[in-house]
Order: structure tokens, then sequence, then C-alpha cells
């Protein structure tokens, strides 16, 4: 999916399932259909299949941020 598909099928507050695909000392990086979010203060292990919730979108830099579901 690229990006402007994401921001226009989704919004803050949805709840997508997605794939680790690195973890830092700040949190996650999850990738969900091709873009990747940071869940803040997560900690999951790379590979794990997880549901979080949309908290924000910043179309400008095409970054959000995330939240365990």
């Amino acid at each position: 999916m690229s990006w402007q598909n994401f921001i226009a099928r989704h919004q803050v507050g949805d709840v997508v399932d997605g794939v680790v695909t690195a973890q830092m000392p700040f949190g996650s990086f999850v990738e969900y259909d091709g873009v990747t979010g940071l869940a803040h203060q997560q900690s999951w292990p790379v590979g794990a299949r997880v549901s979080v919730k949309i908290l924000a979108i910043d179309p400008e830099n095409q970054r959000f941020s995330l939240a365990a579901a």
C-alpha cells in the first residue's frame, strides 16, 4: 500500500494488525501493508504479529504513531 492509500483509508483511532520489523530502545517499528509506524515505549520481538491503534498521522513526514491495541 502506498502512503497516499494509507492516509486515504485510515484515521486516528483505527486498529490494524502488523508485523514488528525493528526493536529500538524507544519503541518498536511495526509494518502494516507496506508502511511502517512507531509504537513508542513498546518492546515486542522482531517478527511478532501485533494489533496496534493509530495514535497520530503525520502526512507531511509520512509517519504515524502507534500504541498497543
